[in-house]
């Protein structure tokens, strides 16, 4: 049975900017294509939802893992997702959720993308036992990610010491579980998530040393970040170019609007450039963490967003 405290889906499409109606947040982006340039907008990549878009929902526990993705699909119409590990983690422990889990997405024709998996150690640890320990946390969730039919896990790759001592530890702790991955057809991909690991040069030459064609990127447009240690922000447009030939998936964070409906810190017209000019096609996922909108009104601002520059795109790219 599915937790008590399941989320009302009906309430929240009803107080959702988007609805049954499937209205748009801002008016700019209703416009749509005729059929054939909304053939070949489509073929330029497929937009997912990333759970984190809706942390304040699961934090107050209007939903549940097991809510998430139907929610996504009748509010949204997107039938593909990203998981969060920390949101299922007890619960998936019980081979019997992943089973209703996938049963759930099965029956409404929803694609299982990846996991993001957090707080399972550092896999780039100096200390060799920990590093092993934090590479095989892991492995549950490679077993996960490959019986709901994901293609890859999330994982972070953090560290410490200079620039080649976190690229040799965290290279090592990648190829390990990457090894593992291999085994159940699991990617493993790495986000740009704070320190070092923001900065795009390094992450790329993370991934030329681990030199593995199951260990990817997951360029996120908002996490370049590297604090103060590593020099404060690094270039979003450099860090999303350098990260490319190696992504597996794309993150389209989003913050805040303006008033035609662009992100107002990142120019999601050029990024979207870098991402189909390293020859990307596969899922996009909506990742809004702002507070000048409410969550549900922050994802469809992302997915307007979104489809207005696939639209203007496809004429450069078909």
């Amino acid at each position: 049975m599915m937790d008590s405290k399941r989320f009302d889906r009906r309430s929240f499409m009803k107080t959702s900017a988007l609805g049954a109606a499937g209205m748009s947040l801002f008016p700019m982006a209703c416009a749509r294509p005729d059929s054939g340039a909304a053939a070949s907008a489509a073929a330029l990549f497929h937009v997912s939802l990333a759970q984190w878009s809706l942390h304040k929902a699961h934090w107050d526990e209007e939903m549940t893992n097991l809510d998430f993705p139907v929610v996504t699909k009748e509010t949204w119409g997107i039938t593909a997702v990203e998981y969060v590990n920390s949101f299922m983690k007890e619960e998936s422990r019980d081979p019997a959720y992943v089973a209703q889990l996938k049963d759930i997405t099965q029956s409404e024709g929803i694609t299982n993308v990846l996991i993001m998996c957090d707080g399972e150690g550092r896999l780039g640890d100096p200390d060799v036992a920990a590093r092993i320990q934090a590479v095989e946390n892991h492995f549950r969730w490679v077993e996960i990610a490959r019986e709901l039919g994901c293609h890859s896990i999330r994982v972070n790759a953090a560290s410490e010491g200079d620039w080649e001592t976190q690229r040799d530890l965290a290279a090592d702790g990648l190829r390990r579980l990457t090894e593992f991955g291999a085994q159940a057809d699991i990617n493993v991909i790495v986000e740009n998530h704070g320190g070092v690991s923001s900065n795009g040069a390094w992450l790329a030459e993370v991934m030329r040393t681990v030199d593995h064609p199951m260990c990817g990127t997951l360029p996120d447009f908002g996490n370049f970040n590297m604090g103060e240690e590593w020099g404060g922000w690094y270039d979003i447009y450099q860090g999303v170019e350098e990260l490319m030939p190696f992504a597996k998936a794309v993150s389209a964070k989003s913050h805040n609007f303006d008033e035609s409906g662009n992100e107002r810190e990142k120019d999601y017209m050029r990024l979207m450039r870098l991402v189909l000019d390293a020859g990307y096609r596969g899922y996009v996922g909506i990742e809004y963490e702002g507070n000048e909108l409410s969550e549900r009104d922050g994802i469809t601002a992302t997915m307007d967003l979104l489809n207005r520059c696939r639209e203007e795109l496809a004429s450069e790219y078909s």
